[in-house]
């Protein structure tokens, strides 16, 4: 199915639409004279913990420990990211090194 040049110009304008709609909508509805609404506070405070973690049993979702490298690379990988972060306490260095010593043990370590 082809669309026509104006068909494409009115799905971009809806998803633009829609992005700017549930990006501006909370702070229209929790503005106010006294600042943040406690809600929003609480979340600010919860979601970046639960994201993470969403992101950690997202990445290990497939590991099988029963079959080789039995997850080895994922445990030396998350083990070089904790040490790492908790000596030097940089964010994009830790997730950044534990990457690339993933990586090279998943494609030279164990092939």
């Amino acid at each position: 199915m082809t669309l026509t040049p104006v068909q494409t110009l009115i799905i971009i304008l809806m998803a633009t639409l829609g992005t700017v709609i549930t990006r501006f909508l909370p702070f229209i509805l929790f503005s106010g004279k006294n600042g943040n609404h406690p809600y929003i506070t609480y979340l600010g405070n919860v979601l970046p913990y639960s994201a993470i973690g969403l992101l950690v049993v997202y990445c290990l979702k497939d590991v099988n420990l029963l079959k080789s490298p039995f997850g080895l690379p994922e445990a030396v990988a998350i083990t070089c990211i904790a040490l790492l972060h908790y000596w030097k306490n940089n964010v994009l260095l830790s997730i950044g090194t534990g990457t690339i010593v993933y990586m090279f043990l998943v494609q030279r370590v164990f092939q």
